[in-house]
């Protein structure tokens, strides 16, 4: 049986000297930007700004969390020019329920430079009371 490294296994099994992954690969300090948003019929013309993410930040994931349901308006996070960078524009439905989301292909890459993320409701206006969580998790080390 063969045994296979992923990148960062492989950078410490396989080099002589060790070629030591960045901190922000192994061991980095998480962090987060835990942002509180007062749901009041926002509109679909809006956007809503959740996060400011330093640049060389990785993140790592995302969490929602609302106290009501936002019925048939769907959300999307992201960034402007990048509307669904995190989450692509889907309903949310679960009330208190923390739902983790997050594509792999924009995960755990340094960023290039700082980014707003945003919240962008389409479909139909947020609901006109309740409360919604947005936690963004990310290493700078």
């Amino acid at each position: 049986m063969a045994i296979q490294y992923g990148l960062q296994m492989g950078r410490l099994r396989n080099t002589a000297p060790v070629d030591l992954p960045m901190a922000g690969d192994v061991h980095g300090r998480v962090r987060c930007f835990n942002e509180k948003v007062t749901l009041a019929a926002q509109p679909t013309s809006d956007i809503i700004e959740v996060a400011r993410l330093p640049k060389g930040a990785r993140v790592l994931y995302g969490l929602l969390a609302s106290t009501v349901s936002l019925g048939s308006a769907t959300l999307a996070v992201g960034i402007a020019g990048t509307p669904a960078k995190y989450r692509a524009a889907a309903t949310f439905t679960a009330v208190d329920t923390p739902t983790l989301f997050g594509p792999a292909a924009n995960i755990g890459e340094p960023l290039a430079n700082e980014e707003i993320v945003i919240l962008t409701p389409a479909a139909a206006a947020l609901p006109a009371s309740g409360t919604l969580r947005v936690l963004i998790f990310y290493t700078l080390d």
